[in-house]
């Protein structure tokens, strides 16, 4: 799980022109789609099931989401979309297509020519190599889009499975930053791993 992925924040950037795909096949029966307004219920039920999961890395899993707050950050995900600042996915299967087994983001809150990738997956999906499919697929997705040169994925230091991701994909460990910890399980050391220029 790599830091946040639910929320986009409201910290003001540079929009980029472009528009990733809104579906990217990954291979392996599975899928990113644009997350929707209409997914809203989905990822409500995806998230109540793996509150548990997600509480240690991730902050915004605090609090058991309601359907209204779902469906609040649906739209301000499709919003945010359409200004070219984030783009919000939902992980699925091609054989489910109405389920959601994860989410994904690509944001930019860290600065202009940059996005950062950020992800969680279900709990009964995790160790079948989705979110490196995944994180590969909206690397290529992030760096073909217009002012793009560079994708970074940050996550605490004790996240081990999230580093795996970066380090499958030869991202480059740029850095260990300290940061205040926002989870549970945060150690106040959040790697920043880099691939692009």
């Amino acid at each position: 799980m790599s830091h946040s992925t639910d929320a986009p924040d409201n910290t003001v950037r540079p929009p980029t022109p472009g528009r990733p795909p809104e579906l990217l096949p990954i291979g392996g029966g599975a899928h990113l789609r644009r997350r929707r307004l209409a997914d809203a219920a989905a990822l409500n039920t995806a998230v109540l099931a793996n509150l548990d999961h997600l509480r240690p890395y991730m902050p915004w899993a605090a609090n058991a989401p309601t359907l209204p707050e779902s469906e609040q950050l649906s739209v301000r995900g499709e919003q945010v979309w359409d200004e070219g600042t984030d783009f919000m996915y939902l992980l699925g299967l091609d054989a489910e297509p109405d389920v959601v087994i994860g989410g994904f983001g690509l944001h930019g809150r860290i600065g202009a020519g940059a996005l950062e990738i950020g992800y969680w997956v279900h709990r009964e999906h995790v160790g079948r190599g989705l979110a490196t499919a995944a994180a590969r697929a909206l690397t290529g997705a992030a760096l073909a889009l217009p002012g793009i040169t560079r994708a970074e994925i940050h996550c605490d230091e004790s996240n081990a499975a999230s580093a795996a991701v970066p380090r499958k994909l030869g991202y480059t460990l740029d850095r260990i930053d300290s940061a205040t910890p926002t989870a549970p399980a945060e150690t106040g050391r959040k790697m920043i791993w880099v691939t692009g220029s």
